[in-house]
Order: structure tokens, then C-alpha cells, then sequence
């Protein structure tokens, strides 16, 4: 009855693993050789122009535009770009304490 025992380090384990992974491969995504050809760079999106000018929408009154639907697809871009900007210098240093437990420690 082996595939009955929980262990919930390992478990929490491998949800480090897999999400330092995860964090990884959008790190390294090249946005002008990959991201760019199959249309998923930031240039793509369109910016708004002015936002300083916008007019805010008050749902009460109905005055105003309504905020307009942002895609899947751009808050994805969006995800890719920030963990690209925001985790280069953390991911270094989670990689190499990662490193370190491995070679010390070992494998599993």
C-alpha cells in the first residue's frame, strides 16, 4: 500500500520545482526571436495613446467610456514581459540556491 503514504515536503517539493521551472522558461523566452513570430510581443499590443486624457467611466451615471475587455492574450504578453523585467536578478539566486541544495544534498 505504497501509493497510500503522503509526503507533503515532497509534494511542496515539487510545487517549488515546477513553478521555479515554470518562472525559468518565461525568463528565457527571446521576444525577438521567438515571442515576436508568432505575434506575441509587446510591441504588438496597442498601447493607448493618451491615457492621461481618458475620461473615467462611472457606472451610476453611465458618462464616460466603459473600460474596454482586456485579452488572454495580452495579459498573458503582460505576465511574460514583467517576469522577464521583475525576476531576471531573483531567478539567478533561486537557481543557484537550487543548484547548491542539489549538489549537497543530491537528487531525490
Amino acid at each position: 500500500m505504497s501509493f497510500l503514504t503522503f509526503a507533503p515536503t515532497k509534494m511542496l517539493g515539487t510545487v517549488i520545482y515546477v513553478s521555479l521551472l515554470v518562472v525559468n522558461s518565461m525568463a528565457v523566452l527571446s521576444e525577438d526571436r521567438f515571442l515576436a513570430r508568432i505575434g506575441w510581443s509587446s510591441s504588438s499590443q496597442a498601447p493607448n495613446p493618451n491615457p492621461a486624457f481618458q475620461q473615467t467611466y462611472d457606472p451610476q451615471t453611465g458618462y464616460g467610456t466603459p473600460p474596454a475587455e482586456v485579452s488572454m492574450k495580452a495579459r498573458l504578453i503582460d505576465l511574460i514581459s514583467a517576469v522577464r523585467t521583475l525576476m531576471r536578478i531573483p531567478l539567478i539566486g533561486f537557481n543557484i540556491i537550487i543548484i547548491i541544495y542539489e549538489i549537497l544534498l543530491g537528487g531525490r
